[in-house]
């Protein structure tokens, strides 16, 4: 049946047309609006396992960043030691002083105290002397003698009685080694670093505790 161009039933079949592709295209958007949906829904999901991992993460960045760096400068690294690791008995005390980690670790007859102070150690390895040795004297208010080998890279070096310039500080603790000196000092800045000329310096006040404790034959390992 052939259709008036302008009659009724070609306009209701226009109409019908029209509500047809109208449908369409709101199902069209629909859809777009869900895959929209479902896309953001994604991305929050990712944004904010993102975010998580990041908090997850960050102590360990700031543990890394907190870590010491090879360069140190001022830094007592405490590290447990175990005494037999380095000798046989515990003797009347044991000392291990070590040099790479910057602290010395301090044992009694029956390992039961068990200290470990920060130390300085010598500024150059040149100076280090490592190896075992033991306590031979004491002294309370030590005075400071420069050695040879001092004196003639620092000619303006002379001898220092006992008192708040002596770089022994209060109390001296001599190993076997000449020169070789557990002792303390005036200086604060020294200790954590390399600024000595052999010797293990130690706080005043540490010095003074490890000073009762340590009698003279306590046995002494430089590693």
């Amino acid at each position: 049946m052939l259709l008036k161009k302008d009659g009724p039933e070609a306009r209701a079949l226009r109409f019908a047309k029209g509500k047809h592709c109208l449908a369409a295209l709101n199902r069209q958007a629909k859809e777009e609006v869900s895959k929209m949906k479902n896309l953001l829904t994604r991305r929050g999901a990712l944004m904010s396992g993102i975010a998580m991992a990041g908090s997850l993460a960050a102590p360990a960045i700031l543990q890394a960043q907190a870590a010491p760096t090879t360069n140190r400068r001022n830094i007592s690294s405490f590290s447990t030691q175990n005494w037999q690791d380095h000798f046989d008995n515990l003797g009347v005390a044991t000392i291990v002083a070590d040099t790479g980690s910057r602290a010395l670790h301090y044992w009694n007859s029956t390992g039961e105290d068990y200290r470990v102070y920060p130390t300085s150690i010598p500024i150059s390895e040149d100076l280090t002397k490592r190896g075992y040795t033991k306590i031979v004297r004491k002294k309370v208010g030590p005075d400071w003698t420069p050695t040879a080998s001092m004196m003639k890279r620092f000619p303006e070096y002379h001898y220092m009685p006992p008192g708040p310039d002596n770089p022994l500080g209060t109390h001296a603790m001599y190993l076997g080694w000449p020169a070789y000196i557990i002792h303390g000092t005036h200086d604060t800045r020294k200790i954590g670093r390399p600024s000595s000329d052999g010797c293990i310096g130690l706080y005043n006040e540490m010095i003074a505790q490890l000073f009762q404790i340590s009698p003279v034959g306590t046995q002494v390992r430089i590693i």
